[in-house]
């Protein structure tokens, strides 16, 4: 089953039982740059410095990446660019409800609804098909640990995880500094063509302006 980087970033960010999110806040923002990391890659996206512009909108046949490309043709409001903080603040928290909406659809979540205290709402997504995340966590593995060359998405998917340092979502039983280092090796290596390559360096340094921004303000 092929699943977005969005998705993937997720699914790595559940609860297997539970269900319920870790790091959900960083793991939001990676969500969302999933999202647009995935529109590069299919040619709809240009990123160029702090900028980016909608290319093309001819629809890619996923609905949770042809409805990102609706909502960001809206935002534009006919603009040639605008800055990846200003988009990435803003779909963060819908990045992640359409991702599990889009999980859900496809049969890998299930969503589940209860009451805190009789009164709260809460949601929970557990594993309906738990495939879908052991091969990710297995292809992971194989370019981190074991040294394989990845492939594209996934050398892109690794240098999201490693900007948002979700490094222990994506390999909780320990391997820290070897994690770290080999994920630091492959954002900054030659698995792609430049224009793709240099659209990730500029979408790391939108997350992190983006969390410094949010951690300033939660501590004010």
């Amino acid at each position: 089953m092929a699943v977005t980087l969005a998705e993937e970033i997720m699914l790595l960010s559940l609860d297997d039982e539970s269900g319920s999110a870790k790091q959900r806040q960083a793991a939001g923002w990676a969500v969302a740059g999933g999202i647009l990391l995935e529109l590069v890659l299919a040619g709809k996206v240009s990123v160029i410095g702090k900028h980016f512009e909608l290319v093309d909108t001819t629809p890619t046949g996923d609905s949770l990446l042809d409805s990102r490309t609706a909502l960001i043709e809206t935002w534009m409001r006919g603009r040639g660019k605008r800055r990846m903080t200003e988009w990435l603040t803003k779909d963060q928290p819908k990045a992640v409800a359409a991702a599990l909406e889009s999980l859900c659809k496809r049969g890998v979540l299930v969503e589940e609804k209860h009451r805190a205290l009789g009164v709260f709402p809460i949601r929970r997504y557990p594993e309906a098909d738990g495939t879908v995340e052991r091969e990710l966590r297995e292809r992971l593995r194989a370019v981190v640990l074991d040294g394989a060359e990845p492939d594209t998405r996934t050398a892109g998917l690794i240098a999201l995880i490693h900007s948002a340092k979700l490094h222990r979502l994506a390999f909780p039983d320990g391997h820290r500094k070897q994690v770290a280092s080999r994920m630091e090796e492959v954002a900054t290596g030659q698995w792609a063509a430049e224009s793709v390559r240099a659209a990730i360096r500029d979408m790391q340094a939108a997350m992190v302006a983006v969390t410094v921004i949010t951690v300033a303000a939660a501590g004010s």
